[in-house]
């Protein structure tokens, strides 16, 4: 196994992830600088071909430059996940469906979606389906059945979740988002309402964290189409 690739004295590239894990390693955008991101994106891309490079939580500079510094590259930028994918994304496998209690949580959902795509799952959003207007989740609930996964992205109380898995067989993966007042104290009620449901199967991830969650459906689906 070769291990980690150095890249200009500040990051260990771990390009064997993807064949020891299934999942490449992802570059995390915040708190680097853009010339860091571009570069470790151009890393990825030169010593893995079988999967786009992706980049998540990317300030406004990557977002301007990925295009112009890929020319060559299908690019994909999306603003309102602050992502940015580099190379084809594979042929879809699975139909995952990502939820949102409201729109404010759709910068979360939007990076679950760029993961999960990254990652070659169908996928798609359903945005703005929160209990406080549950007709609108139940309008909706044929669709939602249909889904081999999902993932239920939701802040302030963060009750979502446990309503789903309360109404469908497929896994559910909650999100708790940094979404609320007060209390909500910066998503940590949603994240308590999520790890205390009454919901049998419901797993959750950190909160904010769109792209945990999309690798843990990813996983899921790998599996259940294996072969």
């Amino acid at each position: 196994m070769s291990g980690a690739v150095g890249v200009g004295g500040y990051a260990r590239l771990d390009v064997d992830r993807r064949t020891r894990t299934g999942v490449p390693e992802v570059v995390f955008g915040a708190g680097k600088s853009p010339e860091q991101t571009l570069r470790l994106l151009a890393e990825l891309r030169a010593h893995d071909r079988t999967g786009p490079a992706l980049a998540t939580r990317c300030p406004e500079a990557v977002l301007d430059a990925a295009g112009e510094a890929f020319p060559d590259e299908v690019v994909s930028v999306d603003r309102t996940a602050a992502t940015v994918t580099v190379g084809e994304p594979p042929p879809p496998v699975g139909h995952a469906l990502v939820l949102t209690a409201g729109t404010t949580d759709l910068p979360v959902a939007r990076e679950c979606l760029a993961t999960l795509t990254a990652l070659g799952v169908g996928a798609e959003v359903m945005a703005d389906v929160g209990v406080a207007g549950l007709h609108r989740l139940l309008a909706k609930l044929d669709e939602v059945r249909a889904a081999d996964c999902l993932v239920v992205v939701a802040g302030m109380d963060g009750a979502l979740p446990s309503v789903v898995a309360g109404l469908v067989a497929a896994p559910v993966v909650g999100v708790p988002t940094s979404v609320g007042y007060g209390v909500a104290t910066g998503g940590v009620a949603a994240a308590m309402t999520m790890l205390s449901s009454c919901s049998p199967g419901l797993a959750v991830v950190n909160i904010d964290n769109g792209f945990g969650a999309a690798v843990h459906v990813a996983k899921i689906l790998e599996v259940a189409c294996r072969g």
